[in-house]
């Protein structure tokens, strides 16, 4: 479990392929005094485990499965990503529930400046978009944003400076592919919502079997 506040900006400096999978050497030496091998960390919001740990860094197997669902295929060596240690139970959730399994890809469709503010656009597939709300959250490449704008196809965010400084979105621009993980607590809801009763054969709702479950 995380909280989509990005604690240090790694950089890809190993890339082995698989035939559907990849293996990823990570630099990021800021985080890795109490990380140790087993560990989940999220790069660009996406939960993987430590394999190996080095002084300085570490390295994860990413299955297929991440592959097709993530941006991950389009990393290079020297990318930067973004990165979170597991949250603590003592931790303070300074963003929101994020679990780092991804649903999908954006692809940002504008950006523009307002004064000390970054406002990014991103277009999602209808999967997505149904999740995203007005004054919601979400997480872009492991980062919790609130959505300030949505509408069918897209939605906006808006940076403040040290998000921008301190994370990879401050210099993503138009074409550039995100990985997005919704609210899960929106699609637990969903879930209950969509989930039709099956009444015991020979068992219709009636009055009687209100009042015995305690709704009338």
């Amino acid at each position: 479990m995380f909280t989509g506040i990005i604690e240090e900006v790694g950089e890809i400096r190993g890339i082995v392929h698989g035939s559907l999978s990849i293996r990823l050497s990570i630099h990021c030496p800021n985080i890795m005094r109490d990380v140790k091998t087993g560990d989940s960390i999220a790069a660009n919001g996406i939960c993987l485990t430590v394999t190996e740990r080095g002084e300085k860094g570490f390295s994860a197997d990413v299955m297929p499965e991440t592959m097709r669902r993530t941006g991950l295929n389009k990393l290079k060596l020297s990318d930067r990503v973004n990165l979170e240690r597991a949250l603590r139970i003592t931790d303070r959730l300074g963003g929101h529930i994020v679990t780092g399994h991804i649903d999908g890809t954006g692809i940002v469709t504008g950006r523009t400046e307002e004064d000390n503010a970054i406002w990014l656009t991103l277009e999602a597939p209808d999967a997505i978009m149904k999740y995203i709300v007005m004054k919601g959250s979400v997480a872009l490449d492991g980062t919790s944003l609130t959505v300030a704008h949505a509408d069918e196809k897209s939605f906006r965010v808006s940076l403040i400076p040290l998000t921008a400084g301190v994370t990879t979105l401050g210099s993503r621009k138009a074409g550039d592919v995100i990985n997005i993980e919704c609210d899960v607590i929106g699609k637990y809801v969903e879930k209950l919502l969509n989930k039709k009763y099956e009444p015991e054969p020979g068992r219709d709702i009636s009055l009687d079997f209100l009042r015995e479950n305690g709704f009338a």
